[in-house]
């Protein structure tokens, strides 16, 4: 129940005390209320409202014993009735409240340009996903100690910055986001392919995304770059039982068995994929991504894939986007759709892009055209490049697999 409630909660009483870190220790008092009260009482008929309204009455309680109790209550725009009454007769008015407003909050804050990247993953994780330390540090194969300073830091910051707990407006809401929408992809990607460690996927975390995804598009349902995330990552996640070998090993997308592909998430990405273009609004970056997962998800058999557009599509997006890993990708496209001379040709024009120095997918990809143009010795040299550049055991293993193959 904490799980699924937390971040309303959180959320609700940050709109009060205007400080996020605060609000989510008046949360856990909540929760602790719960967990002493709960066992003898039994569990609420509706147990969310229960913890909002213990959660609200504790922050009152806090603004009631400063001098600006008065003040504040002024700035709320209404008052809150904390004599007299049963946590149970608040139901109503909490379910009343707008949650979907202070959740909204509540992601453009915890999501923040003024806080670092690593700690806007952490916050959203702890904050809206409901996930322990403990479990974010497990995801990311981090000290906890680590973790929980990050926590406390990014608190600190922005109660330090004065962040308003507000939904930005106008342009800057575009700009904010970018930010909140980069940080649901990078814990997906993270989730899809594991920088480190011993596993190819970790599935709780691209469920954490999509969750996360699910509530954007509920809150925005306007913003086409929402939908086409969300598109994207069902999209991608359909192969997950089909990325796998038995063993743990991974499974490079033209050998999956495609029959393992989970027909449902590719129902709801095209659909939500449809939403998006229906906005008749231009393609941002995740809308065209989703474009691109979607010429996989419809291709029962790789050769029905439609690499030209996937090319095309990739075309567009190192327009909107400029980067050296789209390029990569669009090189890979074009020599599945015009042989592997084109696409060397274009991976070779990126060799000495910087970025791209230690990017183990570079040589990775180079190695796979060498190999099907026949140039094997050239090939094997390139896996074993690529393998000591990645931290992935899984995928450190494929690459010096496929080095012994040639």
């Amino acid at each position: 129940m904490w799980r699924i409630e937390s971040a309303r909660i959180v959320a609700g009483v940050a709109r009060i005390v205007r400080d996020v870190g605060l609000a989510e220790e008046l949360a856990g008092d909540a929760l602790v209320a719960a967990l002493e009260q709960w066992p003898e009482s039994g569990v609420p008929q509706n147990p969310g409202a229960w913890l909002m309204a213990i959660a609200k009455r504790r922050a009152v309680d806090l603004i009631r014993r400063k001098e600006t109790y008065q003040r504040k209550l002024a700035e709320l725009g209404h008052e809150l009735e904390i004599d007299g009454e049963s946590v149970e007769d608040d139901v109503e008015a909490i379910l009343e409240d707008h949650i979907e407003d202070d959740l909204l909050r509540l992601v453009f804050t915890a999501c923040h340009p003024v806080l670092t990247m690593d700690a806007r993953v952490t916050l959203t994780l702890k904050l809206l996903g409901g996930l322990k330390t403990d479990e974010i540090a497990r995801a990311f194969l981090a000290p906890e100690s680590t973790i929980a300073q990050r926590v406390v830091r990014a608190k600190r910051n922005l109660a330090k910055a004065g962040v308003e707990f507000e939904v930005p407006a106008g342009e800057e809401l575009l700009d904010r986001l970018a930010s909140v929408l980069e940080v649901v992809y990078l814990i997906y990607n993270e989730g899809y392919s594991a920088t480190a460690g011993d596993d190819w996927m970790r599935p709780a975390l691209c469920n954490e995304a999509m969750r996360l995804g699910r509530l954007l598009a509920e809150l925005m349902p306007e913003e086409p770059e929402v939908h086409g995330l969300l598109a994207l990552m069902e999209l991608q996640s359909s192969r997950a039982n089909a990325r796998v070998g038995p063993t743990g090993e991974p499974v490079l997308l033209l050998d999956q068995d495609r029959r393992r592909w989970d027909r449902l998430l590719i129902g709801r990405g095209l659909a939500g994929l449809d939403r998006a273009w229906a906005l008749e609004k231009p393609p941002g970056p995740y809308l065209l991504q989703a474009a691109i997962a979607a010429c996989h998800a419809r291709a029962a058999d790789p050769d029905d894939t439609d690499w030209e557009r996937i090319a095309g599509l990739y075309a567009v997006l190192a327009q909107l986007v400029p980067s050296p890993v789209v390029e990569l990708n669009r090189a890979v496209a074009i020599s599945m759709a015009f042989g592997p001379e084109q696409g060397l040709d274009a991976v070779d024009a990126l060799a000495d892009e910087p970025s791209l120095k230690d990017y183990h997918l570079l040589p990775s990809v180079r190695g796979d055209l060498l190999f099907k143009l026949g140039r094997l010795d050239e090939a094997r040299k390139e896996f074993e490049k690529a393998a000591g550049l990645t931290r992935n055991e899984r995928e450190r293993a494929l690459l010096l697999d496929r080095a012994a193959a040639c």
